[in-house]
C-alpha cells in the first residue's frame, strides 16, 4: 500500500500566500457588491425604468402621416392665433370709435337749438321793437331743449318747498324763518338734473333754519359763570 506523498499536500511559501490573496479578494468583491447594492437603489429603479422603453418601428408612409399631421396642426394654431389677433384688433378700433362719436346724436341736436337761437336774434335785430315775437322765439327753443332733455332721460330735481337733501341739493345761503320748517328749501339759484339715477347737476339753493328767538339770543349773549373777574 502506498502511502500518500505529504509533499504533494504541502504548498510552498509562494503558493500559499497566492491562495490567500485570491480568498481575500472573493471576499472583499463579494463585500463591495453588497454595499453597491444597498448604497444605490435608485440606480437599480432607473435601470429598471429605462428598461421599459421601447424602440417603435413605423413604415415609412405612417412616419409620413405623422409628420403631415403635426405639420396641420402647426398650421391650425397658427391660422387661429392670427384670427384672435385680427378680432381683437378690431374690437380695439371699434371700442375707440364708439368712444369718439358717442356724442355725434346728441350734438347734433344742439344744433337744432343754435339755428332756433340765430333765427331769434335774426328776428329782434330785424323786427327789435316786436318784443312779444322775440320772447315766443325764446320758449320755442326752451321747448326744443326740454324735450331733448326728455328724450336722452335727463329730468330736472325738485327743489323749491322740498326737505334739503345734500345728494340733490347744494346749500348757497340760509335764512332764519318759522313760516316753513327748519331744512326747507325756500328758494332755488340754478336748476339741477338727473340723468337716469345719476345726479348731473346738484341745484344751488336756499335753505330755512329755525329763527333765533329772544330768549334764546338773550341766552347765548349772556357771559358765561365765571367768564368775567
Amino acid at each position: 500500500m502506498n502511502k500518500p506523498d505529504k509533499r504533494e499536500n504541502e504548498k510552498t511559501p509562494e503558493e500559499q500566500k497566492l491562495s490567500e490573496e485570491l480568498i481575500v479578494d472573493e471576499v472583499q468583491g463579494e463585500e463591495i457588491l453588497d454595499v453597491s447594492d444597498q448604497k444605490k437603489p435608485e440606480e437599480k429603479e432607473k435601470k429598471g425604468f429605462f428598461a421599459k422603453e421601447k424602440t417603435v418601428t413605423l413604415k415609412e408612409s405612417e412616419h409620413q402621416n405623422l409628420l403631415k399631421e403635426l405639420a396641420d396642426y402647426k398650421d391650425k394654431h397658427v391660422r387661429l392665433f392670427a384670427e384672435f389677433d385680427n378680432v381683437r384688433k378690431r374690437t380695439e378700433r371699434e371700442k375707440m370709435e364708439f368712444v369718439k362719436y358717442a356724442n355725434e346724436g346728441l350734438l347734433s341736436e344742439f344744433l337744432g337749438i343754435l339755428d332756433d337761437l340765430e333765427r331769434s336774434v335774426e328776428a329782434a335785430r330785424v323786427k327789435h321793437e316786436d318784443y312779444d315775437a322775440f320772447l315766443k322765439g325764446i320758449k320755442m327753443v326752451m321747448m326744443h331743449v326740454y324735450g331733448m332733455l326728455k328724450k336722452n332721460n335727463v329730468k330736472s330735481i325738485e327743489a323749491k318747498g322740498k326737505m334739503f337733501d345734500p345728494h340733490l341739493h347744494e346749500p348757497l345761503m340760509q335764512v332764519e324763518t318759522d313760516e316753513v320748517p327748519e331744512g326747507t328749501v325756500v328758494e332755488e339759484f340754478q336748476k339741477g338734473y338727473m340723468f337716469d339715477n345719476r345726479v348731473l347737476r346738484t341745484a344751488k339753493v336756499k335753505v330755512a333754519t329755525a329763527k333765533t328767538t329772544e330768549a334764546t339770543k338773550k341766552i347765548t349773549d349772556e357771559p358765561a359763570e365765571g367768564a368775567e373777574g
